[in-house]
């Protein structure tokens, strides 16, 4: 359980920050950089659901995923060392089983949309054009992992990149959905203005 009784510990006014381990970092450290640019995903669905109230089948996936991204910031904050014992309980990380519901609602979602016929240009309704942002900043979030993991001794769990690669999947097919399924499509006519 978390208790936050003070926001502010004046700890970080010298450029640094604790992971969840406790070891501090620089604060444009690329690991706070991942689940920095994670919360900002989580951000972004926050103002979508501001949007969601007329489908609650959405608004209740959207949910679920915000929590995910907590796990995923969690899973971030203390990386995996081999070796090391820890004296907490088994540490959160973010497992397969998130990935495969991730892509069920991906597909419970798909299953409606209209066939596409050309690229999609983010827009819309404002649920969708939302949603776009959110996976914007999602495919950031990813790329920002990815290097992450490329760092030599910066360990961090494929499952955890596999679901910001499906989150992305699952923000473009849900603007989608959010666009009369498919039918409210803003697509791109390559070359239009030419």
């Amino acid at each position: 359980m978390v208790v936050l009784n003070r926001i502010y510990t004046k700890t970080g006014d010298d450029g640094t920050t604790a992971l969840g381990s406790g070891e501090r970092r620089p604060k444009y450290d690329l690991r706070i950089e991942a689940y920095g640019t994670v919360d900002e995903t989580n951000a972004a669905i926050g103002v979508v659901r501001l949007h969601t109230h007329d489908t609650p089948e959405l608004d209740a996936m959207l949910g679920r995923i915000q929590n995910d991204l907590f796990d995923l910031g969690a899973d971030l904050a203390v990386p995996e060392r081999e070796g090391k014992e820890t004296k907490k309980a088994e540490r959160l990380r973010v497992v397969a089983s998130q990935v495969e519901r991730l892509e069920h609602d991906i597909d419970a979602l798909n299953d409606k949309l209209a066939p596409l016929t050309s690229f999609v240009l983010p827009g819309g309704t404002p649920t969708a054009a939302y949603l776009h942002v959110a996976r914007t900043i999602c495919r950031r979030a990813e790329r920002v992992m990815v290097e992450l993991a490329a760092q030599p001794g910066e360990p961090v769990g494929a499952a955890g990149i596999q679901y910001m690669n499906r989150l992305s999947d699952f923000l473009f097919v849900a603007s989608r959905a959010a666009n009369q399924n498919g039918a409210g499509d803003v697509l791109w006519v390559p070359g239009q203005n030419r």
